[in-house]
């Protein structure tokens, strides 16, 4: 599976309740799928009369919602309840009792955020009508601090949310840079707060390889601004500025909220002998000339270098391309995934098989068939039907 895949994945289906069944967006771990089961069958709400309750669960989850609510069946009270039960990976807790409502300064029917985020407000109260929009639009802008350090436990959070438009800083955190550069994020990141979600990546770390090898991100680099929007595959930006300071980081995010932003796509240089051997070399740079000349039928390899299944079809690839090295018309080629990117392609997992027919239509078939030499020649030779290729592909998202 991709990165890109994970980072867009939808996670876990039940049904519950009424029957409906309801999509899980949490965290991966045992405990976080738990707490989202007896939120779906029971309460979602947490009844909590001191603040000593409300301190422990803000000490485990680092944030928390506290509605004041004499009478739940109220309409600003059912809307919490409501939303607290379709919300996973928040804590919605919920009281009556006078002497809390004073301690965080709500009145009844009052809602506060509690949080223990570094340089952060600890507690924000909601402002207007109490409503499941107010709500939403309320939680989603106070759930994360203002930037919030990519790690394996607020990956679920920060890609599992609402709010699919990310702003990511890669920086190493022990760089001579790193801290004025992070000031510079979080003075930024209140501007596009509810609009942005803002990620710091340590490039530092070694846990992050894989998410800088997805960016085409090195550490050397130093400190590299991206915007991503998550879709069916993941969207990226680059900015035209490499000085760190606040009016480039806001113009950046203005920029892309304003859609004035093209899609950045990686590419390595062209090889002098990408074209030397059998399997032709592709990268994002010569892609197009090479898939979409209306002479040639293509076949092409979306591959990733630590990929096992790839590594295993590289000596039939490599037979199938000798096979047809002297063909006039036919092409055979790869392209390394982890470091390039072309538009109207989207790689979902590796390797992927695609078969650009010749032609001025620019069209793209998924190859599904099966992955001998045999398989390959069978379907080069024509005695494939492409129609049935597509009919494939789109029954197996449908599964």
């Amino acid at each position: 599976i991709s990165l890109g895949e994970e980072l867009v994945s939808s996670g876990i289906n039940a049904e519950y309740g009424d029957g409906n069944e309801k999509e899980y967006n949490g965290g991966r771990k045992s405990p976080d799928i738990v707490s989202w089961l007896k939120k779906k069958t029971g309460d979602p709400c947490m009844v909590v009369t001191d603040k000593a309750a409300v301190d422990t669960e803000v000490e485990s989850s680092h944030f928390a919602v506290l509605g004041a609510f004499t009478d739940r069946s109220s309409t600003a009270g059912a809307a919490y309840t409501q939303v607290a039960s379709d919300t996973d990976g928040v804590v919605f807790l919920v009281t009556n009792s006078a002497d809390l409502m004073a301690e965080f300064g709500i009145a009844d029917g009052g809602v506060v955020a509690v949080r223990d985020f570094a340089d952060e407000e600890h507690r924000v109260l909601l402002d207007g009508e109490v409503t499941s929009e107010a709500l939403n639009n309320f939680i989603a802008s106070n759930r994360l601090p203002s930037v919030v350090e990519f790690s394996d436990e607020t990956a679920p959070t920060i890609f599992g949310g609402e709010i699919k438009s990310h702003f990511l800083v890669f920086s190493d955190s022990s760089s001579e840079t790193n801290k004025a550069v992070m000031a510079t994020f979080r003075k930024v990141s209140k501007s596009v707060a509810g609009k942005l979600i803002c990620v710091f990546v340590d490039t530092g770390k070694a846990d992050n390889g894989r998410i800088l090898e997805f960016f085409g991100i090195k550490k050397e680099m130093g400190d590299v601004p991206r915007i991503i929007h998550l879709s069916e595959g993941v969207d990226k930006y680059a900015p035209d500025f490499t000085e760190m300071n606040e009016e480039n980081l806001s113009a950046f995010a203005q920029n892309y909220l304003d859609g004035k932003l093209k899609k950045h796509l990686n590419s390595e240089e062209i090889p002098e002998d990408w074209d030397a051997l059998p399997v032709k070399v592709l990268v994002g740079k010569n892609f197009e000339q090479v898939v979409y000349d209306p002479t040639k039928d293509v076949l092409v390899e979306f591959y990733a270098p630590w990929c096992g299944h790839c590594k295993q079809l590289v000596p039939i690839y490599d037979e199938l391309g000798e096979k047809y090295k002297d063909h006039p018309s036919i092409v055979i080629a790869k392209m390394d995934s982890t470091a390039n990117e072309v538009d109207d392609v989207n790689v979902r997992g590796f390797p992927t098989l695609k078969f650009f027919p010749k032609g001025d239509e620019k069209k793209i078939v998924d190859y599904n068939g099966g992955r001998t030499l045999e398989d390959f020649v069978a379907f080069l030779d024509g005695t494939h039907d492409e129609a049935a290729e597509d009919a494939k592909e789109a029954a197996k998202d449908e599964l």
